[in-house]
């Protein structure tokens, strides 16, 4: 590609190549500069350029015997020029050049450097395309403008903006650095919506095109306009748009560093300049303060005698000087000759009157340029250092709100951690923090003098109305539906809509379009999509908000819930005299009772020998046991009536009672007081596991979600296009349940008796309205939606078209399940400590009048006549039963009565 730009060149190269031999230590140290001095940038750079030249040679401790000569070379804003002046560096010895000052001609001018191994430093040409793997000999000496889109991504981001319009200069800095802005807001889910490209600035001598683009841009609905050029053409931008009415409230400029070097370098403005600016947010590449940069500062008045003022590209000329300067220490203090060598390539090429060979290649051009991007020094800009992709080290910028009174500072942003109101220094010692909550600006004064945030979008001035979607169903008409044949529509979600956008701080002009034919419903999804595809601008109706369709479209809060429930036949159960059983299962009341049983038992065990209660004929006994233990359901006062070990007996199976009366009582209670439906059909759960087929509603997801989610196979399914079908379907047997969403099944039940709800929704959703990807409407209309929950609008508006019913006393409590039966394992528990508890009694009881009655009848010492075993065994029995059946007082008195016998008996053997 070299000798194609070489040809470029039609000029006579005079003299022979010079090649600086034998000293080590040259006197002069050529460093040529490329910059158009008519311009602000080629002004404040030749002045600081020349300061820095200065300071390097009164220092003899930087070059020691040798002098930095800076060459100037004025391009007067031609490429032509630019290039003449680089060959003439190239057969001058320059070691380097400074320069270009556009991107345009350091594309160019870049394969010169990298063939001739002469590094070219730039801090005005800031492409974010001049990589250092396709142009190693190129440095840029400032924060590439990838940081300065970054940026302006993240401020439209905590602004909760979504779409921009980018106005600039069709030149290589301009465009690639409005490409680098484009992609740093896709990943931010924003976007470009419109690019204005003007002519380049050399060549854009009137307002015309300007005014072109800013007519087209009045048109549109965005309303953040990041403008990316030059001083000169900026200011006509902004002087034109104050005429069009632009800079008023509304709209969002936002100004890339051009504006801060004009505001920096004159000042103050012209008052027409200044009123065109008001409100306009810039940014200005961030420098340290120090005391290296107050003094330079102090100094500038002098230097420039009051000429132009200081901007931060003025900074980054001198210290690019410096970094010239210590990188040409470093080469001569390593012993290295600075030394050129004629281009082989040049020498062989017959350039007919060109004299090529006056071209030289800077020998030492490789070890200089490693000097380069190895620099760390601390400059008037702050520290200069740079990473191994050569971009710069700490990358920041100063965020500029110009005002009334002149310009305001009111945040800064860094590659490090985002937005902040405090200098990125003192946050390069914390750990990095990108998150929103850490996000800060001050407050801004907008175009129009409002410091309120615009939402950054309008309607477009076009005159089309928006075109929205309405579905033309052929059922469940109070939803949505056409007006007596015309184009008119009316419903629920109709209301809802109008009195949304009634809401909104804007007019919204819109039109319906019906979609569908009318005798079916239409396909949802379809609908949906006709979004996506620029059909619609939106979709308003019964529209349900599921997975499928989010990933396509942006949804409205949801203004009315939904889910899929299932609805079946059902009959009343507690229409029945035997209602008073249903509390209680089978087994549940069977080991209730055989408890009293057992508990009565016990007790009458523990007292039949000491309670004349419990004593009697056998019929009255088992009265006495029948009464006494179902009796304690209702008399607590009966226990003190009985011994230790029944009482205690007695407590616990009263506990027991009062446990399971009170349940009872209460599933009693909630049988009789709540409608209770019966069906075969239980919820979701036994649908599927049934083999009945299943009625959905024509265009319904629901078709979709039991195929693809609940695994049921087509064949079992039935498509029913109306509520009538939905009865007729049901009551026939056609279909064992309906599947549909709850707003439907509701307004069906309000109408239709003999039905309700099984279970609980089995899917959690809601409708909503459907707008594109990232729409500002979609953000503003879910505001409004809130605002009519909120004041009780969307209430009224459901119990205008929803809140009807003929059937309350079946669809009541249509939703509610039967109430689970009380079941014995529920109370197992209860059950196993009063078992337990008796027969713990029963233990201790018989293990006490065992003792007693071995303790009491001994066996008689001698028998007259022996007893066989058997005959033995029966009369201790029969003993021990007539034993335990003698009531204690009477065997106490017995055995009293036998001991004074005992005594007796002996007293006489005695004697």
């Amino acid at each position: 590609m070299f000798w194609v730009l070489v040809l470029l060149n039609l000029v006579v190269l005079s003299g022979d190549g010079m090649v600086s031999e034998g000293a080590s230590r040259p006197r002069d140290v050529n460093v040529g500069a490329i910059f158009s001095l008519g311009t602000l940038y080629g002004q404040v750079a030749n002045i600081a350029m020349k300061a820095a030249e200065d300071d390097v040679n009164s220092d003899p401790s930087v070059l020691g015997g040798s002098k930095l000569r800076i060459m100037m070379y004025d391009a007067k804003r031609n490429g032509f020029l630019s290039i003449m002046g680089a060959l003439q560096f190239m057969e001058t010895d320059a070691v380097a050049i400074i320069g270009p000052q556009t991107s345009i001609m350091a594309h160019v001018l870049s394969h010169l450097a990298n063939e001739l191994s002469v590094p070219m430093l730039s801090f005005t040409a800031l492409d974010p395309s001049l990589s250092a793997l396709q142009f190693p000999f190129f440095v840029q000496t400032a924060p590439s403008d990838l940081f300065q889109m970054r940026a302006i991504a993240e401020m439209i981001t905590y602004y909760g903006w979504s779409d921009v319009i980018a106005l600039y200069n069709d030149d290589d800095n301009s465009r690639n650095g409005i490409t680098s802005l484009g992609d740093e807001l896709e990943g931010r889910r924003c976007k470009i919506s419109y690019k204005a490209v003007l002519p380049l600035d050399v060549v854009l001598m009137s307002p015309r095109e300007i005014i072109d683009e800013l007519v087209k841009i009045q048109r549109m609905e965005s309303r953040i306009i990041i403008v990316n050029t030059f001083p000169r053409t900026g200011k006509m931008i902004f002087e034109e748009a104050q005429k069009l009415g632009m800079m008023e409230k509304g709209y969002v400029w936002i100004a890339t560093t051009w504006l801060t070097s004009l505001l920096d370098s004159v000042s103050p403005l012209p008052p027409k300049n200044a009123e065109s600016l008001r409100g306009v947010l810039t940014l200005r590449i961030h420098t340290r303060n120090s005391i290296k940069k107050r003094d330079f500062v102090a100094r500038w008045n002098k230097l420039s005698n009051g000429t132009v003022g200081l901007n931060v590209y003025g900074l980054y000329a001198y210290d690019t000087v410096w970094i010239i300067a210590r990188a040409v220490k470093r080469l001569l203090d390593s012993g290295a000759n600075i030394s050129f060598s004629s281009d082989s390539k040049l020498t062989t090429l017959k350039g007919g009157s060109l004299n090529l060979r006056a071209l030289s290649i800077f020998d030492q051009g490789s070890q200089f340029l490693d000097y380069i991007v190895n620099t760390k020094m601390t400059g008037v800009t702050g520290p200069v250092e740079f990473h191994p992709d050569r971009s710069m080290f700490q990358p920041a910028y100063d965020i500029i709100n110009v005002a009334d009174d002149g310009f305001k500072q009111i945040g800064y942003w860094s590659n490090h951690s985002g937005l902040s109101v405090v200098p990125p220094e003192s946050l390069y010692s914390k750990p990095p923090n990108r998150s929103s909550s850490n996000q800060h600006l001050n407050n801004v004064t907008w175009p129009g003098g409002t410091t309120v945030t615009p939402r950054g979008w309008v309607f477009p001035n076009n005159g089309r109305r928006l075109r929205i979607g309405v579905p033309e169903r052929a059922s469940f008409k109070d939803f949505v539906s056409r007006v007596n044949g015309n184009n008119k529509v009316q419903g629920y979600c109709i209301d809802v809509f109008e009195a949304a956008v009634k809401l909104l701080s804007y007019p919204v002009p819109h039109e319906f379009i019906l979609f569908g034919d009318g005798l079916k419903n239409p396909n949802y999804n379809e609908l949906v999509n006709n979004v996506t595809t620029g059909v619609f601008d939106a979709v308003v109706g019964d529209i349900a908000i599921v997975t499928k369709r989010t990933k396509i479209v942006d949804f409205t809060q949801p203004y009315i819930e939904s889910g899929l429930v299932v609805v079946a036949p059902v009959t009343k159960l507690n229409d029945t005299p035997w209602a008073f059983l249903r509390p209680f299962t089978p087994p549940m009341w069977a080991v209730t009772a055989a408890f009293f049983l057992i508990v009565g038992s016990v007790i009458w065990i523990l007292e039949h020998r000491i309670n004349d209660e419990f004593r009697g004929p056998p019929r009255r006994q088992i009265v006495t046991i029948l009464w006494f233990s179902f009796s304690t359901m209702f008399f607590s006062h009966r226990e003190n009536t009985v011994s230790t070990l029944g009482r205690i007996v007695l407590l616990i199976w009263l506990f027991v009672v009062l446990i399971i009366t009170s349940s009872y009582t209460a599933s009693l209670t909630s049988i009789l007081t709540v409608q209770q439906l019966n069906s075969p059909i239980k919820g979701v759960d036994t649908l599927i596991s049934s083999s009945g087929r299943i009625g959905f509603q024509v265009g319904s997801y629901a078709e979709n979600y039991m195929i693809d989610e609940l695994n049921i196979a087509r064949s079992r399914l039935v498509a029913l296009a109306s509520p009538q079908e939905y009865a007729t379907a049901l009551q026939n047997g056609t279909v064992s349940a309906i599947v549909d969403e709850r707003p439907y099944v509701d307004l069906f039940l309000s109408d239709f008796c003999g039905f309700a709800i099984r279970g609980q929704e089995f899917t959690r959703s809601g409708w909503g309205f459907a707008f594109p990807r990232d729409s500002p409407l979609a953000v503003d209309m879910s505001t409004a939606i809130l605002g009519l929950s909120e004041t009780g609008k969307l209430q009224k508006i459901h119990d205008k078209w929803l809140s009807k019913s003929n059937c309350s006393n079946l669809n009541g409590s249509q939703s509610d399940d039967d109430p689970e039966q009380l079941k014995l394992r529920s109370f197992w528990g209860l059950f196993l400590v009063c078992g337990i508890a008796c027969f713990i009694a029963l233990f201790i009881y018989f293990f006490k009048i065992v003792r007693d009655y071995c303790n009491h009848h001994k066996p008689e010492e001698e028998a007259i006549v022996p007893s066989p075993p058997e005959s033995s065994r029966s009369r201790s029995l029969q003993r021990f039963l007539a034993y335990f059946d003698e009531k204690e007082d009477e065997s106490k008195r017995k055995l009293k009565r036998k001991r004074n016998d005992d005594l007796s008996v002996k007293s006489s053997r005695s004697m």
